[in-house]
């Protein structure tokens, strides 16, 4: 019969429809999809959070965020993924209090602390490379405190314009010309499935920019599995109930177009199903009635009651016959 594969081919659309559906659905924060190999990357397990003192502390895990050595800069790095750095920091130079709490990376330097980034949930891709960019940081040295060469003013010659005695002095930089500290985290897979997340510093532009590369086997991608609203057997229940609504629904249309039937008779093999259904109660009779047989039933005792009766009247009748005999007698 030819409704099978069109009932196969309705659940297949219905199928790629809903994933197509699931597909356009917002991802989940700290994760993104490879615009080249479509590959699923989850950098939610990177995350570290506070440790919590009501649960016991194993051996394996580590308190803090991920530490970053910082070698010929002369300061080390502090940097959380998918949230805030597990620290806590009591005053970054350059943001406010309710600031502070959102910094993912920073750095101590001569007593005070430097924020490089502030969280970020959303990881990109520069091609193949999974980047990670935080943003928003302390405000980045100017140009003239990062050079170290000293100029000494030359002395006015001409003082006739007032505004040559401006020249002398450093300018201050505009509010709308401030940069802040930002970093590029740049996430490489390690196919080593024993292997441990790390994180190391790779060079930093002018102080105000810092690149850092990330070595995990969560970088590494996989299978993009969505949460299904139903299940291997619900989908399995789907696929059946859309067969047997082609079937009823073909087979009525064939009996009543071409073998012009009506009623009942227009259901696909009307005589089939007639004859199950009549073996079903012909068995459901058959079993009740033979249920019945071991059930307690009220006639036998009314029968037996009955039979005494009946016998104290055919008693009662003979009496009455022979008296009316013996009266019969005397008078004669």
């Amino acid at each position: 019969m030819q409704l099978l594969p069109l009932s196969t081919l309705l659940a297949v659309l219905s199928l790629t429809s809903s994933a197509a559906a699931a597909s356009d659905k917002p991802l989940k924060p700290c994760t993104a999809i490879s615009p080249t190999t479509a590959r699923f990357f989850d950098l939610n397990p990177m995350h570290r959070s506070p440790p919590d003192d009501d649960k016991k502390k194993s051996k394996d895990t580590e308190e803090g965020s991920w530490h970053a050595k910082g070698y010929d800069y002369g300061a080390n790095f502090t940097i959380n993924f998918c949230g805030p750095v597990v620290e806590k920091l009591d005053s970054v130079v350059d943001l406010d209090k309710d600031v502070k709490k959102n910094v993912s990376a920073f750095y101590e330097k001569g007593g005070k602390t430097y924020a490089i980034g502030l969280e970020n949930y959303e990881p990109t891709f520069r091609g193949r490379k999974l980047v990670l960019n935080y943003t928003g940081g302390s405000l980045c040295p100017s140009s003239s405190s990062r050079r170290s060469i000293d100029l000494s003013p030359r002395e006015i010659v001409d003082g006739d314009d007032d505004k040559d005695s401006d020249n002398g002095k450093p300018k201050k930089p505009s509010s709308s010309t401030k940069r802040r500290k930002s970093s590029i985290i740049s996430l490489l897979c390690d196919s080593d499935p024993l292997a441990k997340t790390s994180i190391s510093f790779v060079a930093a532009v002018d102080d105000c920019v810092y690149f850092f590369e990330g070595r995990s086997p969560h970088a590494c991608g996989g299978v993009h599995v969505e949460k299904q609203a139903l299940s291997p057997g619900g989908v399995f229940g789907v696929i059946v109930l859309i067969a047997i609504l082609v079937y009823l629904v073909g087979g009525c249309v064939y009996q009543r177009t071409v073998m012009h039937q009506r009623g009942w008779r227009q259901l696909p093999n009307y005589q089939m199903w007639a004859g199950i259904a009549r073996f079903v109660v012909d068995m459901f009779i058959i079993l009740t009635s033979s249920c019945a047989r071991f059930l307690p039933s009220r006639r036998g005792y009314s029968r037996v009651s009955l039979g005494h009766d009946s016998r104290g009247r055919s008693r009662r009748n003979d009496d009455e016959d022979r008296l009316i005999d013996n009266l019969d007698e005397e008078w004669d």
